[in-house]
C-alpha cells in the first residue's frame, strides 16, 4: 500500500496548486487510462544508517562521515571535504516529515511511486552523496564500492523499474575502471560519477575531465554502453555560504551551479568527439540554464578562436544536443527553452522522491504548472521516453497499462 499522506500545511499548501490540463491528449493523473509513461530521472534510497561502519576496511572506519560532539555538546556533521556544519534541532511534520523517512524498502518505493504517476526510477545515494566528499579517491572509491554491493543487493530484483546508479570515484583511475567493468557487468543501468574528479574548490593543476589523461576512462564507459550522470553537489562542498539566507544561497550557487562544469568540459574538449557513443548528463541541477550554457560555450568557440583547442568539427552544443541530457524537478523557464532551442529530447524530468526539493507526492499539479505550453510529444518525451531511451527502460512497463 502506498504511503498515507497527510494534508499538506501551510509551507507545502501551494504544491496542490495547478491551471489543469485541459487541451491535453495523455495526462500526469495516478490511474488515468491516458496517463504517460513517467520516469523520474532523480530518486534518493534510503541507506542503514551503519552501511559503511559495517561494511568498510577498518582502516577507513574512523574517516567515515558521521556526527561528531563538540566539548558543550554541540553536534557537527563530520565529513572530510566539509567545513564542520553544526547540525540544527529542526522538527519535520506533516509531509516534511514524510519526505524524511519514506522509500526505505522497494515495495515501499514502488507503491509511493505508482501513487505518484511514476512507472520507473533512476536512484541515486542520500547520505552517500559524501561519498566524493574527499580528495582521497581511493577512499572515495572504497565507499562507493559499498554503495554499490548494496545498491545491487537491495534493488537488481527491481531493476526493470528501481534502477541503481553504479557510484564511481573518477579520481582513481584505475579503481573506477575495474568499478565500471564490475557495474556493467552485473547490470547497472547507468553509472554516478562527481561533478569534479577530485574533490575540493577550483584548481588549475588538479585533473579534470577535459584532459586525454581520462580517455581510458571514457573508453572504458563506451565500451560498457551505459550512460554518465553527474549528481549535484558532488564536485566540492556544497555548504559554502554561512549566515543570512545561506540555505538559499548554497542550494543555487553552490549546489546547482557547479553542475555545469562537466557538461562544459565534455562539450568543449573534444572528448565527445573521440567518444561519440558517450551519452552524459546532470541530474538535479534543472534546466532552465542549459540553452544559455551552450549558447556561451559556442561563443567562446567561435569569437575566441584564437585561442581555442582542439578545433572540433561541431559546435559544443551540438555534442550537448546529441549526446547529453539534464533533468530537473519543477523548472519551466528551462522547459519554455526546450521546443524553441531544440532541446525536448534532452531534457528529462525527475521527482526527487522522496526530498524536499522534488515533487512528491504531488506531482501531478507540478507537472500541470509547468508543462502546459508543451507540444503534446515534448510533455511524452520529456516525462519519461527519453529516460527510457538513454537507459534502457520498457514504455510497456507503464503502470495501469
Amino acid at each position: 500500500m502506498p504511503t498515507t499522506i497527510p494534508a499538506p500545511d501551510a509551507n507545502n499548501a501551494w504544491r496542490l496548486e495547478t491551471p489543469g490540463s485541459d487541451g491535453w491528449t495523455g495526462s500526469a493523473t495516478p490511474g488515468a487510462a491516458n496517463k504517460y509513461f513517467m520516469v523520474s530521472a532523480d530518486g534518493h534510497v534510503q541507506e542503514p544508517g551503519d552501511l559503511w561502519a559495517t561494511r568498510m576496511d577498518k582502516k577507513y572506519r574512523e574517516r567515515l562521515p558521521g556526527v561528531s560532539v563538540d566539548s558543550k555538546g554541540g553536534k557537527f556533521q563530520k565529513t572530510e571535504g566539509f567545513r564542520p556544519l553544526r547540525l540544527q534541532n529542526i522538527k519535520f511534520e506533516g509531509q516534511d516529515a514524510l519526505r524524511n523517512g519514506s522509500g526505505a524498502t522497494p515495495y515501499d518505493r514502488l507503491a509511493d511511486l505508482a501513487a505518484d504517476g511514476v512507472d520507473a526510477e533512476i536512484l541515486f545515494p542520500n547520505k552517500g552523496l559524501v561519498m566524493w566528499a574527499t580528495p582521497d579517491a581511493e577512499f572515495s572509491q572504497a565507499m562507493c564500492r559499498v554503495w554499490n554491493d548494496w545498491a545491487w543487493e537491495t534493488f537488481a530484483d527491481y531493476n526493470d523499474r528501481l534502477a541503481p546508479m553504479a557510484c564511481i570515484a573518477a579520481g582513481d583511475k584505475a579503481g573506477a575502471i575495474e568499478e565500471i567493468q564490475r557495474s556493467a557487468k552485473r547490470g547497472f543501468r547507468g553509472l554516478s560519477l562527481p561533478c569534479k574528479p577530485v574533490w575540493g574548490p577550483p584548481d588549475h593543476e588538479a585533473p579534470n575531465y577535459n584532459l586525454p589523461e581520462f580517455d581510458d576512462l571514457w573508453a572504458c564507459i563506451q565500451d560498457a554502453d551505459i550512460p554518465v550522470t553527474f549528481h549535484v553537489s558532488t564536485g566540492r562542498d556544497p555548504r559554502t555560504s554561512r549566515g543570512n539566507g545561506g540555505a538559499v544561497i548554497n542550494y543555487a550557487v553552490h549546489s546547482l551551479a557547479p553542475t555545469m562544469e562537466p557538461v562544459a568540459n565534455l562539450c568543449a574538449s573534444g572528448v565527445i568527439e573521440r567518444f561519440p557513443k558517450l551519452r552524459f548528463g546532470t541530474i538535479e541541477a534543472g534546466i532552465g540554464w542549459v540553452a544559455w550554457a551552450l549558447a556561451a560555450l559556442d561563443e567562446a568557440y567561435k569569437k575566441h578562436h584564437m585561442w581555442v583547442r582542439p578545433k572540433l568539427s561541431r559546435l559544443p552544443s551540438e555534442y550537448f544536443q546529441t549526446n547529453g541530457f539534464a533533468s530537473f524537478q519543477e523548472d519551466k523557464p528551462g522547459l519554455d527553452t526546450a521546443e524553441e532551442h531544440g532541446l525536448a529530447d534532452n531534457f528529462l524530468w525527475a521527482n526527487d522522491y522522496p526530498h524536499h526539493e522534488g515533487s512528491w507526492p504531488h506531482s501531478e499539479q507540478a507537472i500541470e504548472r509547468s508543462m502546459g505550453d508543451l507540444s503534446e510529444d515534448s510533455r511524452a518525451k520529456i516525462l519519461g521516453l527519453n529516460a527510457a531511451r538513454i537507459f534502457g527502460f520498457d514504455p510497456s512497463l507503464r503502470n495501469n497499462a
